[in-house]
């Protein structure tokens, strides 16, 4: 099978297309022929080993297919399956072999398979930011950095769905239109204005009760300005590169504020929360209460060409992979 491997970490031009060999599922396992893999910070990442793997390895932990095998012992799918995952390594590949415990139901008649493999990653940790890391309700306020992403666009929608006043930034007005179109009380062009001024002027000078921060070093020690009195720094990635160490110090004197650093895996430690999230997703996918924005899909072999579209903050919205 034609596979993206990771011989050595390094730039975009570090991923090879190379025939590898088909993958047997193990006990417990199941494989799955992808129709659809999906592209993350977390895949540029690992290729430029901020997190470290040892080489060689098969990029990506996000995909859609069918289920073609299964191991000794597997209860949860059957072969012909239709199913989605993410938080499992080498998804940039024709198969993938996945732990079954592991795999989501998709109902390809009402989610493609496109799709499913766009929002497993980016909507779950869309889900647990707002409904778990801070439960958000009526009432509140949330400043949200790269409106226009991945999981920018699934989140806004998502904070609306629960009642929250949300603050957006962008790079570009056709960015700051799409985070409005997903619902976004008020877009911020950070290009432009500074954020942090006009995160104030907007909330008359109370500040946010959250802030989720994909972006890192750029908007972090800004982002801490823009909270209320005991808020919630919510950093889940680093786009821009990593934070710098902080000194719990500088929290006390900004106002008892409260920092937390989430991970998708930890928000899904077991299948019944597994399946409520992303089973969540997807039934609101199905009745068009969510809309995902697919911003660019890309052959497997040209994995390189979305790192450097990722990175170069060219894209809105989910990029994908097709085999």
């Amino acid at each position: 099978m034609k596979a993206i491997r990771v011989n050595e970490h390094g730039g975009p031009e570090v991923l090879s297309y190379e025939d590898v060999p088909t993958p047997e599922p193990g006990p417990g396992e199941a494989r799955v022929r992808l129709a659809a893999s999906g592209v993350n910070f977390i895949d540029v990442y690992q290729r430029a080993g901020l997190y470290p793997m040892e080489t060689p390895f098969t990029l990506g932990q996000e995909g859609a297919g069918e289920v073609d095998a299964v191991g000794e012992g597997v209860e949860e799918v059957s072969v012909g399956d239709h199913v989605a995952f993410a938080s499992v390594m080498g998804s940039y590949a024709e198969y993938a072999v996945v732990p079954a415990h592991s795999l989501v139901p998709v109902n390809v008649t009402l989610v493609e398979a496109r799709v499913a493999a766009a929002v497993m990653l980016q909507g779950m940790t869309a889900h647990y930011l707002t409904h778990s890391t801070f439960p958000l309700q009526e009432g509140h306020t949330i400043l949200l950095h790269a409106a226009a992403g991945g999981v920018g666009l699934l989140l806004v929608q998502m904070a609306k769905m629960r009642g929250a006043t949300v603050i957006g930034t962008a790079g570009s007005e056709e960015k700051a239109s799409l985070a409005k179109d997903a619902g976004a009380d008020e877009v911020i062009l950070y290009r432009e204005q500074d954020f942090v001024e006009e995160t104030k002027r907007i909330t008359g000078g109370e500040g946010v009760d959250v802030v989720y921060d994909s972006v890192g070093k750029d908007t972090f020690d800004g982002g801490l300005d823009c909270l209320k009195p005991r808020g919630y720094m919510v950093l889940f990635g680093a786009s821009s590169g990593p934070v710098a160490p902080i000194d719990p110090q500088t929290l006390n004197q900004k106002g008892s504020l409260f920092l937390t650093r989430p991970s998708l895996a930890r928000h899904t430690l077991t299948r019944e929360e597994l399946l409520w999230r992303a089973e969540s997703i997807l039934s609101w996918i199905g009745n068009n209460t969510l809309e995902v924005r697919i911003g660019g899909t890309y052959p497997l072999s040209e994995a390189a060409q979305a790192h450097r579209d990722l990175e170069g903050r060219k894209t809105t919205g989910k990029l994908i992979l097709i085999p």
